[in-house]
Order: structure tokens, then sequence, then C-alpha cells
């Protein structure tokens, strides 16, 4: 059962002392959440977790919704994410996979870093707010998509304009 100061840390223990194929299902839903660095809301999803002769196999599913910016007029706006993982916590370093995750002795797993990690793998590198944004003026840096600020885009500036008249 998680706790409030640590939502994401879950005692695992009665799971290790099952029969191989045994399996357990932990549902988590806030309203908000906040994994270091990382603010989301709206987190739901759950993690199903198995008995393996290795140790335990984590398997996620998440969806939340996340505050980004636009890469090109740097307004802020929500974002879903959804975001699967598999990770399997070994039960002695023999048994360990690439991720070289071990079970705790406390029989403790704190998924919070996991959470992280896979919703900032599902961020989009440059985010856009609409495919069609027009961004920002490089004179004045008024928002193009609120109004024309009257300055013209210097497309001759590009190193690439010389290219324009090969076509």
């Amino acid at each position: 059962m998680p706790n409030s100061r640590k939502p994401f840390r879950t005692n695992v223990g009665f799971i290790v002392h099952q029969e191989v194929g045994y399996s357990h299902e932990i549902p988590f839903e806030f309203e908000s959440a906040k994994f270091e660095d990382l603010e989301v809301s709206h987190l739901a999803g759950s993690i199903h977790i198995g008995r393996t002769p290795q140790g335990l196999i984590a398997q996620g599913k998440f969806s939340a919704d996340v505050a980004l910016e636009c890469a090109r007029c740097l307004r802020s706006f929500p974002q879903r994410l959804n975001w699967k993982f598999t990770e399997l916590f070994a039960i002695n370093k023999d048994s360990t996979d690439e991720n070289g995750l071990l079970l705790p002795e406390d029989m403790q797993i704190d998924f919070a870093p996991i959470l992280r990690e896979y919703a900032l793998l599902e961020a989009p590198i440059n985010p856009l707010h609409d495919p069609a944004c027009k961004g920002l003026c490089i004179e004045c840096g008024q928002d193009l998509n609120e109004k024309d600020c009257g300055h013209s885009q210097h497309p001759d500036d590009s190193p690439f304009s010389i290219l324009q008249k090969l076509l």
C-alpha cells in the first residue's frame, strides 16, 4: 500500500514469497504528482507485478497531462502523455538484466524514478501547441499567431538562401 509521503513506493515483500506465476495489480490515480523536476496532472495507471524465477517483473501503463512550452512561440500548453514500461527487479545479481535493477533488502520499490524516466521519454523533443504555429518575430519578438508586427522575415539572411535560386 503506497504511503502519502512517497506515494509510488510499494511493499512487494508479499509477492516475493509467492510461487512463480503469482501476480498482483497496483492501481495509481492522482490529481497531481511531482517526479523531481517533472510535474504531471491527472495521472492514472497501474503496475502489474508478477513473480518470475529471476525476481519480479513490473509492467506499468500510465497516462498523465504535462505542461509543455511551444518550441516556436514559447506558449505553455497541456500535452497528454501515455507510456508503458516493463522492468525486471532481480532477486540476486546473477539474475539481473541490462538495467541491473535489484530488489531492495526492505522489499520497498519506489516506482517514481521509473515513472519519471518513461514519461520524459514520451514527451516530444520540439513540442508545438499547434502544427501551424507561426512562432515569434525575429526582430521584435511579437507572437505572430496573435498579430503580424509588420517586420518582414528576411529569408535572404539564411545561409541556404542561395539554394532558392536553384529551384
